[in-house]
């Protein structure tokens, strides 16, 4: 069978175009040092598949111009990164001292490592679209009351609460613990989490020092 080549440059093509053949092949570039790309053309957005011939990546974006807004990129090693993938890390600066008992004492965080979309305030992370989400939490509690029952974190979701419990019954002195939660989440979007400890018997002593993180990302 011929195969015959057929060269556009500055064409419309404004029907549908079929490749047949055993192996068709539609190439886009001539080898240059320039990027090149296929637009979709929607009403409301535009998105594009390109090549960044600069940085020798191929890059799914939002828009029709190569290199803004990219969603997705993969490198010439296999590497996949998404650069607007929801994602955030949060840390306490300044302690909580004397933890209530008997009681669920929201965590504050107040300084942000990272907050990709923006998505983290008020010690509060907002889902921005429906997904499933990993998120994870340590604290570091000192003066962890011996003559206490237990100890609970509790990761709040919208749809429920997780909890992780320690107990205290057995220790022979007042110790310092590492407390940790971490669950794979559904949350629909504009749902939220945030973090909580609940403790159990014993007194008011128990300090989260400014080691804790409160971490996250969209996962599927």
């Amino acid at each position: 069978m011929s195969v015959t080549k057929v060269t556009v440059d500055g064409m419309d093509l404004s029907s549908d175009v079929t490749l047949s053949g055993t192996t068709p092949t539609l190439t886009i570039g001539d080898a240059g040092a320039e990027d090149t790309k296929l637009v979709f053309d929607g009403n409301a957005q535009d998105f594009h598949i390109g090549l960044d011939d600069t940085a020798d990546d191929l890059v799914i974006g939002l828009g029709s111009a190569l290199g803004t807004t990219t969603h997705m990129a993969f490198t010439e090693d296999g590497e996949i990164t998404k650069p607007l993938q929801p994602a955030f890390q949060i840390r306490k600066v300044s302690g909580q001292t004397n933890i209530a008992i008997a009681s669920v004492v929201a965590i504050v965080f107040d300084s942000e490592r990272f907050d990709v979309g923006a998505n983290f305030a008020s010690n509060t992370f907002t889902a921005p679209v429906t997904g499933k989400y990993y998120l994870d939490c340590s604290l570091y509690v000192t003066s962890v009351d011996s003559a206490s029952t237990y100890y609970q974190v509790q990761l709040i979701t919208s749809n429920r609460t997780y909890y992780s419990i320690y107990g205290t019954i057995g220790f022979d002195a007042d110790v310092s613990q590492s407390l940790q939660i971490s669950h794979l989440v559904d949350m629909d979007a504009s749902d939220t989490a945030s973090i909580a400890l609940y403790i159990e018997g014993g007194s008011a002593q128990a300090d989260i020092s400014n080691d804790a993180t409160f971490s996250g990302y969209l996962s599927v």
